[in-house]
């Protein structure tokens, strides 16, 4: 199986190399990532100036592509050009912090998985629960052979499928459990400040999100040291709020 590794922390953050081990064993892996930390740049692709994949080593020469663009744009290039075809698996990760509930329109891992569902080829976005947590061998182990299965299975075009891992060893989780999203909103802070020239500047807080205690969503269920998988669409439409505007009568603005 060929395996296109990519993520949003950028190609030296260790939770990307983490995942690499255990898949090379077993796989050809080509790892394209950003040059640099991308998270939370959502969906956004380069339009506007020049892309550039730079081959660079790794990791104690573990060799990957360090692209000067988004998550999607990794997952873009390296499937046109860089490995040149399709393959058979997109995964993003393994991300410092759980991409959960509202989170999911936010990551740069996501994003990726998403890309990859768009071209047509099999994603995967792969997270653990806390930031900073250490990525044992044995969590990238684990995560790896349940992209390995979810790769066996195959997905539908336009589909899928998001992993949260919680932050405690493998021996302490107690299962898998498929989920769903929470649509939650978040609780989100703005930092006002003044600079050294006097002038207002803001900065972003971290946000937080309240689950509610429902074993059906990702959250929730990531909080009881369960791993998380869901799967996602890329189509976003509401079909219930379609039908539900058929009978809004809007063609009356045209007459």
């Amino acid at each position: 199986m060929h395996v296109l590794l990519t993520n949003d922390d950028g190609i030296h953050a260790p939770g990307l190399w983490s995942l690499y081990r255990p898949l090379a064993e077993r796989h050809t892996v080509t790892v394209v990532a950003p040059d640099r930390e991308c998270s939370a740049v959502g969906h956004a692709i380069t339009l506007h100036q020049a892309l550039r994949a730079t081959r660079v080593s790794v990791n104690n020469g573990c060799r990957g592509y360090a692209v000067s663009g988004t998550p999607a744009d990794c997952v873009k290039l390296g499937i046109m050009e860089i490995i040149g075809h399709r393959p058979n698996i997109v995964i993003a990760g393994i991300n410092a912090g759980a991409n959960v509930g509202a989170n999911l329109n936010y990551s740069g891992t996501v994003a990726a998985a998403k890309e990859a569902a768009l071209c047509g080829t099999a994603g995967i976005a792969v997270s653990v629960e806390v930031p900073g947590a250490d990525f044992c061998d044995d969590v990238a182990d684990l995560a790896a052979k349940l992209c390995e299965a979810v790769a066996e299975k195959g997905l539908p075009f336009g589909s899928f499928v998001n992993i949260n891992l919680p932050a405690c060893p493998v021996h302490e989780i107690r299962g898998v459990r498929v989920s769903r999203q929470a649509v939650v909103r978040l609780n989100d802070t703005v930092d006002k400040r003044t600079d050294p020239r006097s002038r207002t500047y803001y900065w972003q807080g971290p946000d937080s999100q309240t689950f509610a205690d429902d074993s059906e969503i990702d959250g929730a269920i990531l909080g009881r040291r369960y791993i998380s998988i869901t799967p996602v669409k890329c189509d976003m439409t509401d079909y219930r709020l379609l039908e539900d505007m058929k009978a809004w009568g809007l063609d009356r603005f045209i007459n």
